[in-house]
């Protein structure tokens, strides 16, 4: 057994590198399709953002001059090829209102985005896995009752809907945190209890489910059987396979929450990098647009294969892809 061990390993880290490579290589063609369908979705907005940046009742000739000075009248062709040739360079271009560049812009605003998905995602397993484990446990009780029902509350209702109402009582009429912005730690709170609530609800329903299956099976039986203590048997054997489909599920819910939080960093003018998208929209700003939304379906990617490379520390029965 021993001298099997080491072979053992180096087979799951070679195992491990194949799915590695071959997912960074898949990225590539989803971040050029990404970034292909962005490019024609942006320039088929209504509305023209040099006569945004110069006002209705600029001067013809110098809506053109602007025009070719950012490139914007050369065809639509033409300026593909060059911003697909910028991403060959790691360049994102400029902003077209500020003129600063694109990366720079993503990169003040992407950690105040990275912190809330984290702090969401934090808040909903906290609520869930207690939750959800106290109802598999009391399948057709009262617990079980109440948690399925606030879990179809919290996935029912809108972070549009609720953010105003928890702005309305915990910051106007309990004072209880800042209505808006980036100052400190309580400012993260709203913003985060609004972004988790639908995963919450979410992930609770899992937990149920995978938990109350996994406690039916043999394994459980037999470790009861033998006397285990029965916290033993829920938290190190039954809880741990359990976790498995609620990984995947928050895996791939954490690259939701960073579209997601459009709406809630709008709501509460969070400065991270879905306000910077609504405000680049606004304005037109196709370079602006373009990056955020390509470096979310980046993140996205990543997020799922580091999913997928945890399959195998929660539950060894999972197989790596292409290990054949």
């Amino acid at each position: 057994m021993s001298q099997e061990a080491p072979g053992g390993r180096r087979s799951t880290m070679r195992r491990m590198l194949r799915l590695l490579v071959g997912r960074l290589l898949t990225a590539v063609p989803v971040a050029l399709a990404v970034a292909t369908v962005v490019f024609a979705l942006v320039h088929l907005i209504p509305g023209d953002p040099v006569e945004m940046l110069l006002g209705e009742g600029a001067r013809s000739a110098d809506v053109e001059a602007l025009r070719r000075r950012l490139g914007l009248d050369r065809p639509l062709g033409e300026q593909y090829v060059g911003f697909l040739a910028g991403l060959a360079r790691l360049d994102l271009g400029s902003s077209l209102t500020s003129g600063r560049p694109v990366a720079e812009l993503i990169a003040e605003s992407f950690p105040a985005t990275l912190e809330l998905a984290v702090a969401s995602l934090a808040v909903a397993l906290a609520v869930a896995l207690p939750l959800g484990t106290a109802a598999a446990l009391s399948r057709g009780g009262a617990v079980d009752h109440g948690a399925r029902l606030a879990s179809l509350a919290a996935v029912s209702v809108p972070s549009f809907w609720l953010g105003p109402v928890l702005i309305l009582l915990f910051a106007v009429h309990w004072d209880f945190a800042p209505v808006s912005g980036r100052s400190g730690p309580g400012s993260l709170v709203l913003p985060a209890l609004t972004l988790g609530a639908s995963l919450t609800g979410l992930l609770t329903r899992i937990v149920r489910s995978a938990l109350g299956e996994e406690l039916g099976r043999a394994y459980v039986v037999t470790a009861r059987a033998k006397g285990l203590p029965e916290r033993r048997v829920i938290g190190l054997h039954a809880l741990r396979c359990a976790l498995v489909p609620v990984v995947t599920v928050a895996g791939l819910q954490f690259g939701a929450l960073l579209t997601g939080a459009v709406v809630t960093e709008t709501i509460f003018s969070w400065p991270g990098i879905g306000r910077l998208l609504i405000q680049a929209i606004r304005q037109r700003d196709y370079p602006v647009v373009q990056g955020v939304v390509l470096v979310i379906a980046l993140t996205y990617v990543l997020v799922n294969l580091a999913t997928d490379l945890l399959y195998a520390r929660i539950d060894p029965r999972v197989r790596l892809g292409g290990a054949g």
